[in-house]
């Protein structure tokens, strides 16, 4: 039986005519053995010794075709041009009449591996090759139109040439300019995942002949891993483009809890690629790990976020069409699996904030959290609410009392709530039913807390003046009482953020530090814990009476001249110089942002106080920032005004005139009264009615000392807007003032640093364990703390310096290591920790390094540089270089460069890794 002729393509004939390349200058015909591949193009033009040629390509089996189609040749064809001849006939038959028209009057027998070598430039073969005729026709037959195969140096060997193969059977992306193909491009399970997603790029290796796909898939497999067989194997099934989201699927295999029906409806899914169990779970894994990689450059690029989810979203569709949905609520990945837990979350918190936190571990987990962090933000609203929902009812013993604590504590409760009202912006219908729910229990306990704040607040309105606040810092003292003590250092500025909440407060200041501004308050009596100051608005809580009496020092209701002439007039009495910039004088012109004559006041030595209106009118118009915050950004002029203030080395005081409640029942209309209507939350009378109270005396500047106002925060008397001030709830009444310093030697004596672990309360955070809520205690007007013995500072001192302050007993590390050790204490007795003193100049004392580790454990691995610096104030100790501190403890810790402790976000934070620190220090106990 006759052998089969050996196909020949166009690459065999062009390398066969280079070759002979001298010997058709006087010759137009070749005469190939083998038979001409079915459907190639006949016709096409070569380089042939440097110089085109036109080609024709004829395939012919018998001695008369062979003579007809030279004849034709010779009559029709183009001076130059070529006729190639494929054949099975032997040489003996043609004839001398015929071969001696032909290149070495003979036929050519086609030897693919020195057509391989000379089409490579090598010098020799892999000898393994030599018995692979697939790879050899292969070679030959997918060699680039542009530029040929890369040059190969010496031998060519066998997993050079399938590199360049694949990079071309496969259309894999190859870098930009580049014509070497096999070098440059990556070949792994990451690309080829990616290539999966191309439009033609599977469907060209399924035309493959099927010994190339599988020699291909076996060699793929041994340098790419074995997820790659999976996902050729899919590509031969036409589920090539769909790989990824099936692998995402295939994760269901490997749980153990997996039911049967979920198992079945997986295998149905891939099974015709036929996958051993080792070869899917590596697949699988795979998959994760390239989308992790694309999750990551998700977050800043649009373009590479649609191809995150083209996968994600069409793994959903084909789990919703398989019925797989509920069975992969588990997973890491699936947008349906990430709406399943956060609704998990919520329900959780309605329960206990307790199931909450761990529902919450599972979502942060999802490998989805960090793309949808307004979702994320949700669910961790929801189970702080449900913390602060799980602490027993606080008592309020008066209006001092009740501002200190919004403004510490139940204005971070508003700020929850106020997420919580906004919704899942995923919109998920489960989700919004549970947080209706939760909502709901969370206001009732606020609107119960405003009840008993207005009842107080009539009481205490009777009498209450600047003179005699019965305690409390009212809003007409907040100049004398706050700005003028900074004045006596380098002059403040004053801004005034009209309408600001407790809430809005609590966000602005944990920005602020994040970009280096230090909030600092008067030292609290002994025992007593720091927190951020609050003031009472004057009544009703609106502009007009609210601002003019902040700014002028005293109780009085006007306008923006009012304001100004009262503001300069209160410095020149205490020989100052004082200027106030309202909306208009705010703006610069063309090239400036600020007002050169706003600038100007900056950098001289006068007290400057900048009104922004943002809040308030934007509440007026119907806007609410992101609708459920109002970030630094969102302010105009302020994020600016800052950076003004930080270069002419000025305090901020950041303060509002009233606080605002929120619409937040869109359906209801104003109720109707008789009478006059001062404005959307306050009216003249003595009628109060259900969620009203009467209010009059010295501190009421309307309607003649006697005004109603509501405090619950559905009644307002005007038309509907996106929020409300003038009432007597305590969103509206309390006036968060912020005190911020550029360095801490512009503190008054007197006054420490506040960090943002301090200013919110425990609850807040989810690493602390919720201890009971004190009872609101309030302030004694009058007493101050005694100011602390300090030696003066130069102006150019930072916060901390390299110089410890010894003021503890010098026993303090012998009694630190007797005493039961904590993680800290482990940490610095190791052997571990001892051998890397000796690499360490002047280490700090151990119950230092421990207290500081403690500390970061027990705030859950992450805390402000300022909270840190608190943290080793209380051992007795002083550190005035935080960042240089921070740097030691990282060469005592950090051993052979294991990052268990550094700083993240942008050196705002310390983080320290606890899992790592016990790996490295105490490896007996293994991760907890």
């Amino acid at each position: 039986m006759a052998q089969p002729l050996p196909q020949v393509g166009r690459r065999t004939i062009e390398a066969l005519l280079e070759k002979n390349a001298s010997a058709l200058r006087d010759r137009s015909l070749m005469l190939i053995h083998g038979r001409y591949a079915p459907g190639a193009t006949g016709a096409f033009t070569a380089t042939v010794g440097g110089e085109p040629r036109r080609v024709s390509v004829r395939d012919e089996s018998s001695v008369l075709g062979l003579l007809a189609a030279w004849q034709e040749h010779r009559t029709d064809a183009a001076p130059g041009s070529l006729l190639v001849v494929t054949t099975g006939v032997d040489d003996a038959d043609l004839g001398w009449d015929l071969r001696g028209h032909a290149v070495r009057r003979r036929t050519l027998t086609v030897d693919r591996a020195e057509i391989v070598l000379q089409r490579f430039g090598a010098a020799g073969l892999d000898m393994r090759m030599y018995r692979e005729d697939w790879l050899l026709e292969a070679l030959l037959d997918a060699e680039p139109a542009e530029g040929g195969w890369p040059r190969a140096a010496g031998v060519l060997t066998r997993d050079s040439a399938l590199r360049a193969l694949v990079v071309e059977r496969l259309g894999l992306a190859r870098p930009a300019g580049s014509a070497d193909t096999s070098r440059e491009t990556a070949i792994d399970a990451d690309s080829l995942l990616a290539w999966s997603r191309t439009t033609a790029g599977p469907r060209r290796f399924a035309e493959l002949k099927e010994v190339e796909r599988s020699e291909l898939k076996k060699w793929l497999g041994e340098v790419a891993g074995p997820a790659v067989p999976v996902l050729l194997a899919l590509a031969e099934t036409g589920r090539g483009t769909d790989a990824m989201a099936l692998g995402l699927l295939g994760a269901a295999l490997r749980d153990p809890a997996a039911s049967p029906d979920t198992v079945l409806a997986v295998g149905g899914l891939i099974g015709q690629a036929r996958p051993r169990r080792a070869e899917l779970t590596a697949f699988t894994d795979a998959v994760e790990g390239t989308l992790i990689r694309w999750i990551s450059e998700a977050r800043s690029s649009d373009s590479a976020r649609q191809r995150v989810f083209a996968v994600l979203d069409r793994a959903d569709e084909l789990a919703c069409d398989a019925g797989l949905t509920t069975g992969l609520a588990a997973s890491r990945f699936l947008p349906s699996s990430f709406a399943a837990q956060l609704g998990a979350v919520i329900a959780a918190a309605r329960q206990s904030s307790e199931a909450g936190e761990n529902e919450l571990a599972d979502l942060t987990g999802h490998a989805l959290a960090g793309l949808f962090p307004d979702r994320v933000r949700v669910a961790e609203m929801a189970v702080r609410l449900s913390r602060w929902l799980r602490l027993p009812v606080p008592t309020l013993p008066g209006v001092a009392a009740g501002v200190a604590a919004h403004v510490a504590d139940w204005g971070w409760a508003d700020r929850a709530l106020t997420v919580l009202w906004s919704g899942d912006p995923g919109g998920d219908r489960e989700v919004a039913r549970h947080l209706r729910a939760l909502y709901a229990e969370g206001r009732d306990r606020r609107e119960a807390l405003d009840e008993v704040f207005a009842r107080q607040l009539a009481g205490w309105t009777l009498h209450a003046t600047a003179q005699q606040p019965d305690g409390a810092l009212v809003v007409e003292n907040v100049l004398e009482t706050v700005v003028r003590p900074l004045a006596a250092g380098a002059p403040p500025l004053l801004i005034v953020l009209d309408g600001m909440s407790s809430a809005v407060a609590a966000q602005l200041g944990e920005e602020t530090e994040r970009e280096g501004w230090r909030e600092i308050v008067p030292r609290p009596e002994q025992g007593e814990p720091a927190q951020r100051l609050a003031a009472v608005s004057m009544l009703p809580s609106v502009t007009q009476a609210s601002r003019a009496s902040l700014l002028t020092g005293s109780a009085t209701a006007g306008g923006q001249s009012v304001e100004a002439s009262g503001f300069d007039a209160f410095w020149r009495k205490r020989r100052k110089d004082a200027q106030l910039f309202h909306k208009a004088s705010i703006g610069g012109d063309a090239g400036h942002f600020l007002a050169p004559e706003l600038l100007l006041a900056l950098a001289s030595d006068a007290v400057v106080g900048v009104v922004l209106n943002t809040i308030d009118d934007a509440l007026d118009s119907g806007q609410q920032g992101q609708r459920t915050a109002w970030s630094l950004h969102d302010v105009t002029y302020l994020r600016e005004l800052l950076a003004a203030a930080r270069s002419y080395g000025r305090p901020v005081v950041l303060t509002s005139d009233h606080g605002h409640v929120l619409e937040r029942e869109p359906g209801n209309g104003p109720v109707e009264v008789t009478g006059p209507v001062g404005s959307a939350r306050w009216r003249p009378g003595t009628d109060a009615r259900e969620g009203e109270v009467n209010l009059s005396g010295p501190r009421v500047l309307d309607a003649d000392g006697t005004i109603v106002v509501p405090w619950r925060e559905n009644i307002r008397y005007s038309g509907r807007r996106a929020g409300y001030h003038g009432g007597a709830a305590l969103a509206e009444v309390t006036v968060p003032v912020l005190v911020l310093a550029p360095s801490a030697e512009l503190a008054p004596q007197g006054w420490d640093p506040l960090p943002r672990e301090q200013a919110a309360p425990l609850w807040w955070r989810a690493s602390v364990a919720v201890a009971p809520a004190a009872e609101p205690v309030p302030s004694s007007e009058g007493t101050s703390p005694k100011p602390r013995q300090s030696k003066p500072r130069k102006q150019s001192e930072e916060l901390f310096t390299d110089a410890d302050v010894v003021t503890a007993d010098e026993r303090g590390g012998e009694e630190f290591l007797a005493a039961p050790l904590s993680l800290g204490g482990q940490v610095v007795a190791s052997e571990v920790y001892e051998a890397q003193k000796a690499y360490v100049r002047k280490a700090p004392e151990a119950k230092i390094v421990a207290a500081v580790i403690d500390e970061l454990v027990a705030a859950g691995g992450t805390m402000s540089p300022a909270a840190l610096a608190a943290a080793i104030s209380a051992t007795g100790r002083v550190r005035r270089n935080i960042e240089g501190f921070v740097a030691t403890l990282q060469r005592l810790l950090n051993v052979e460069g294991y990052p268990v402790l550094g700083f993240i976000d942008g050196g705002h934070t310390v983080k320290l890794d606890e899992t790592l620190l016990r790996g490295q220090f105490l490896p007996t106990q293994g991760a907890r």
